[in-house]
């Protein structure tokens, strides 16, 4: 089937069934929004327990959703380039492990976006007998998890002394929404997303089959739009400006609808001056005052960016790989880099360039950027409510990627997946099977169902897998009456194939003799390089007699210049300092190195 001859099909007629009818509903719309509403987490991740939430929750959506049939030509020629993108992702994790990126750091990202691959081809595929109901779960998740999370942002602000910590999550920034996910722009691309799926749902009139007035999901709308105020990010910005977008350029919404779009700015710019009078009055806070007179933009993620293009520059062909940017830019010379410690440049685009090179990663971000193009294009070409839907979708991917321009929200797996999802739902616009399945180009697929079973059952078994195995680290930090001695519980916890880096931080940080710290610290400097290990690796290398990469270390201490390391290079203030032999840190190196002195330092050798 071509594009032409599938965007002249019928749409689908509604469904008379109001979906609350199927018993899977309320069970799925459950587990679909619950990965953004738990607050309580397991040290030492403060994200795991929400991630593997949501990687069991779309699992349990593909076991329980309506049969697919098989890709028309034309969806799978679009399906080609974002595959082959994500295959390149893999093939650059798979050579990053073989170069010696630490198991656990390569494993989890691969099987995120081979989980990632496969939500976003089986989005794709049109469900047999015109039976969509995935997207109205879908659709209706998002804005259950959304109008929830919107209650929790008005907790945080006007009573924030409610905010238990364990049932909803206290904010760390004064009078801003956070929301259970604990960060105001992932609260705020939450929101954005409820946004455009009430949208959809308001143009068709239905929520998961029921009727759904224009008051309600007026009602509805604004309650989001305050919520975004609440959450003064920059990323809520943007997102309601994209609303506004949508509004002007598809005017094959319904009008009350299209309308409701255009005016968010309005609605958000209303909200901020009734929020600003209120804290005057009130004598309250409103961080999005605070947020106005902020300059961290200006300085620290100009500041990453910019050493990640130096970066770049350094190593333009094969870039530092896949899941070392950390550990590059921490142990490279930047003398002008930004004080916070970073984990990710901020910038997927110059996250994959940095780390797979130009040319990987170039072909990576042209797949992603043209399957976006393909998807808008058969979302714009897709008639009746079909096209509405496929639109939404396309709009919740779009949304994805601007936060991704300055975040990495992708990182998360309750981003990662619904975006999959959106970008495979776009790309299948305009065509679906009709009830004979006799539509041109669109055939039964006998294997669909048991392929879709058999990729469920493994999301919701790696899930529960996963979840055994990070018990292995969360007794470390947080050990239960009867746990056993520590130094077993690490050993325990390094084995583990995901989560082992935790287990490595703690037995870095707590080694002895320091000597025992060089191999478990260059394992885990991968993850995250903080001021606390940097400090035990740099005592561990000088006690092994290498007197010179300790220099390094001290310099990029230096670099940092973290309260943490005061004390530590104040010491070559002293006078006693000056006498010989003078402290490591007081030590200026006396060859050229970067990170990839330090990146030879493999577990192996250090143990050596």
């Amino acid at each position: 089937m071509t594009d032409a001859s599938a965007s002249s099909l019928p749409p689908r007629a509604p469904g008379p069934v109001p979906l609350w009818h199927d018993s899977r509903s309320p069970v799925l719309l459950a587990l679909l929004a619950l990965p953004f509403l738990v607050a309580s987490s397991l040290s030492p991740s403060t994200t795991v327990v929400n991630q593997l939430l949501a990687v069991a929750a779309w699992g349990l959506l593909l076991l329980l959703a309506p049969p697919a049939a098989c890709w028309s030509g034309a969806v799978a020629r679009r399906l080609a380039v974002p595959s082959a993108a994500l295959l390149l992702i893999l093939a650059g994790i798979a050579l990053s492990a073989w170069q010696g990126l630490p198991g656990p750091l390569a494993l989890g990202p691969a099987l995120g976006v081979a989980a990632a691959l496969g939500v976003m081809l089986w989005a794709a595929a049109p469900p047999r007998q015109g039976d969509d109901a995935a997207t109205d779960w879908v659709l209706g998740g998002l804005l259950t998890a959304a109008l929830l999370s919107a209650l929790v942002g008005l907790v945080q602000v006007f009573w924030p002394a409610a905010a238990d910590g364990q049932w909803l999550a206290r904010t760390s920034l004064a009078g801003r929404a956070v929301g259970n996910l604990r960060q105001p722009n992932h609260l705020s691309t939450l929101l954005i997303w409820g946004l455009m799926a009430l949208a959809v749902m308001a143009h068709r009139g239905r929520w998961l089959g029921q009727r759904l007035p224009d008051g309600l999901a007026a009602a509805m709308g604004l309650l989001l739009v305050l919520a975004v105020v609440l959450t003064a990010s920059r990323t809520g910005v943007a997102g309601i400006l994209l609303l506004a977008v949508w509004g002007l350029c598809d005017k094959r919404l319904r009008p009350a609808v299209r309308w409701s779009l255009v005016v968010t700015p309005l609605l958000y710019l209303g909200g901020w001056l009734l929020m600003s009078a209120w804290a005057e009055a009130a004598a309250r806070t409103f961080g999005g005052q605070a947020r106005l007179a902020e300059n961290d933009l200006r300085s620290s993620r100009l500041g990453i960016w910019r050493d990640t293009l130096t970066l770049i520059a350094r190593e333009p062909w094969t870039g530092v790989g896949f899941g070392n940017f950390n550990f590059a830019w921490s142990l490279s010379p930047l003398p002008q880099r930004p004080p916070p410690f970073f984990d990710h440049s901020h910038n997927l685009a110059l996250q994959w360039l940095v780390e797979l090179g130009l040319p990987l990663g170039g072909l990576v971000l042209l797949g992603l950027g043209a399957a976006a193009v393909l998807a808008g294009r058969a979302a714009a070409a897709a008639p009746g409510d079909e096209g509405v839907t496929a639109r939404g979708a396309w709009m919740i991917v779009l949304l994805a990627g601007l936060h991704s321009l300055f975040e990495y929200p992708l990182w998360y797996l309750y981003f990662l997946l619904p975006t999959a999802w959106a970008l495979g739902r776009a790309l299948r616009a305009g065509a679906w099977a009709a009830p004979a399945d006799a539509v041109q180009g669109v055939q039964p697929w006998p294997q669909g169902r048991r392929l879709t079973t058999a990729a469920g059952a493994v999301l919701v078994l790696g899930a529960l897998a996963a979840a055994l195995d990070y018990q292995r680290v969360v007794v470390i930090y947080q050990p239960g009456p009867h746990a056993p001695p520590l130094d077993q519980r690490i050993a325990a916890g390094q084995r583990s194939p995901l989560y082992g880096h935790h287990a490595d931080y703690a037995a870095a940080t707590l080694a002895d003799p320091l000597e025992r710290a060089l191999a478990p610290a260059w394992r885990t400097a991968h993850s995250l390089l903080d001021t606390r290990l940097m400090l035990v690796w740099l005592r561990a290398l000088e006690a092994q007699g290498d007197r010179e990469l300790a220099r390094h270390l001290a310099q990029r201490l230096r670099e940092f210049g973290n309260p943490d390391s005061r004390e530590f290079l104040a010491e070559c203030q002293d006078p006693l300092a000056q006498q010989s032999p003078r402290p490591v840190q007081c030590e200026a190196p006396q060859t050229p190195a970067d990170w990839r002195a330090f990146q030879a330092l493999d577990p192996a050798r250090a143990r050596r």
